[in-house]
């Protein structure tokens, strides 16, 4: 095969692998900058010079701002490896103590690597309504896991006159972006040791 049909053949994975990066680099940019800046503060001009890319290549891959942090939030879900928490839950099996290790520990990795931009959407949900959306929605797909494994626990786990409601609040307040950043910020805690504690406070305030 000569070197242009070699080319040639490759031509749609470059395209491919050079849109990635495009996408890459503007949401890095957009990070950047409704980081420091804020979310108002910050256009979708900004963005597109910050990453070098036209403003219509910006609204060409994202849309408009909300899109854009709908897309930082879910590189944050992808950051924490949701592949690994559903992992060490079906390696859990039938043991309750290991499976809020495992939530733990996703929820760790969450705050760990991306709680920055959890912080930023739900900030600036207080003033969009659409932000406010994508904040809900992430909070309304961990409650939908813990309730699916509290469900899946016989009677008599749950600790007396707890029901799985009530648990899925109490996990809310134990294992959430502030009570870890005051621990990791405040308090000069390590992620890990942060994440023991969650695993050993909630088995102390769930499980009989």
């Amino acid at each position: 095969m000569t070197a242009e049909a070699g080319r040639r053949r490759y031509e749609s994975l470059r395209r491919a692998a050079q849109a990635a990066e495009t996408r890459g680099e503007i949401a890095s940019a957009a990070r950047r900058l409704f980081l420091s800046r804020g979310w108002a503060a910050t256009t979708v001009r900004d963005v597109a010079r910050e990453a070098r890319v036209s403003v219509p290549t910006v609204y060409a891959v994202y849309g408009n701002k909300i899109g854009l942090i709908q897309a930082l939030a879910d590189a944050a879900d992808i950051a924490a490896n949701p592949s690994q928490s559903l992992a060490e839950l079906e390696e859990a099996g039938n043991d309750p103590v290991r499976q809020l290790a495992a939530m733990a520990g996703y929820d760790r990795r969450l705050f760990e690597r991306a709680g920055d931009v959890i912080t930023l959407v739900r900030e600036a949900g207080r003033t969009e309504p659409e932000l406010a959306s994508v904040y809900h929605a992430g909070r309304q797909r961990g409650d939908e896991t813990r309730i699916q494994v509290f469900s899946s626990w016989p009677g008599g786990v749950l600790r007396q006159g707890l029901d799985i409601p009530s648990a899925v609040d109490i996990y809310a307040a134990i294992c959430n972006i502030d009570v870890y950043t005051a621990l990791t910020n405040e308090r000069g805690w390590q992620p890990d040791q942060v994440e023991r504690w969650w695993t050993e406070a909630l088995a102390r305030e769930l499980l009989t």
